[in-house]
């Protein structure tokens, strides 16, 4: 399919990390169908990286919201938002697409500018157990409904599909791209390793600490690195590697890091978190495992790399677990 003339594009997804995951999808099945298009992102400044990764995005646009409303009253946060705002409204877009659905998103999706004819679209429902807000539509000029059940990825990808007239028929495609094998390690990453993520900001949605303590003897030798992303996940962690030999508690790690570490496990096992659903969307060998969240939301199902377990309310045994793990390990 080709226009006249490429289409700009711009993406409105700010947060929050697996959320931002999940919508990349969207720009392979719009590069798929306009391979001219320019497709550009305003996301959480705090996930630029990871949208970085994604050659098909021409520009990222950073929105520090979480830190501006911190300090709204200085100048300089004030310079700030206008500076946003300016560089927003630089490109016309022949679409515009938010898949968020927030009254902020839609605000951002308010203040983009269309060329003559253009649509600005998004989302005519939530899905289940969403934080939708319905005031967004004021900014649509098509909103696209989807079945409340619908899949995190699928949503955007139906979205976009159903305004620029294409199919969503193909596996999905986050467009990141393998680790070059001469990329340096940092010292306390080993060769090969089992990363186990722990920590999420809910605490029905955690396995034990014993259960990751059994996990983890079995696995052993192999080394099984320990991240956090809080004072109270480091507790955590620690707690974990003080009942295995094998682990280590790593660093405070950066956002790149992070990411870092999940694209080079041997093995990635955690909770329905955001750097679990990377770790998938890398196709690494990835057990997730829901506790206390649906299931149907956000698994893995792109690759038999990745396998799911429990389900909200029915977390997984360590048998379960591990029987996976093993299977994935070959």
């Amino acid at each position: 399919m080709s226009t006249q003339k490429p289409l700009n594009i711009l993406l409105v997804r700010v947060s929050s990390l697996g959320d931002v995951l999940h919508n990349m999808p969207m720009v392979a099945d719009i590069a798929r169908h306009y391979p001219d298009a320019n497709i550009d992102w305003v996301v959480e400044e705090g996930f630029v990286s990871l949208v970085r990764l994604n050659a098909r995005v021409r520009n990222v646009i950073p929105f520090a919201l979480r830190r501006w409303r911190k300090s709204l009253g200085k100048p300089e946060t004030r310079a700030e938002i206008k500076h946003f705002f300016r560089t927003l409204r630089q490109q016309e877009y022949d679409f515009v697409f938010d898949t968020q659905g927030l009254l902020k998103t839609g605000i951002i999706m308010g203040a983009a500018r269309v060329v003559k004819g253009g649509r600005k679209v998004g989302l005519a429902n939530g899905s289940e157990g969403s934080g939708y807000e319905g005031i967004s539509r004021i900014f649509h000029h098509l909103s696209i409904p989807t079945d409340p059940r619908t899949h995190a990825v699928a949503r955007g990808r139906i979205v976009a599909g159903a305004a620029l007239g294409y199919p969503v028929d193909t596996p999905a495609d986050f467009g990141l791209p393998a680790v070059p094998d001469d990329t340096p390690r940092p010292e306390w990453m080993p060769a090969s390793y089992a990363v186990f993520f722990h920590g999420t900001a809910r605490d029905a949605k955690k396995w034990s600490t014993e259960n990751w303590i059994a996990l983890g003897r079995e696995l052993s030798p192999l080394p099984v690195l320990l991240p956090w992303g809080s004072p109270k996940e480091l507790a955590e962690a620690e707690r974990i590697a003080a009942g295995l030999p094998n682990a280590r508690v790593l660093p405070k790690l950066s956002m790149a890091d992070a990411i870092m570490v999940a694209r080079r496990a041997s093995l990635v096992i955690g909770v329905d978190t955001g750097l679990v659903h990377i770790a998938a969307a890398f196709v690494r060998p990835t057990v997730e495992i829901y506790a206390d969240s649906p299931r149907w939301k956000t698994e893995g199902n792109w690759s038999p790399r990745i396998i799911n377990l429990g389900d909200q309310g029915t977390p997984p045994a360590v048998a379960d677990v591990l029987a996976a793990a093993r299977s994935l390990l070959g």
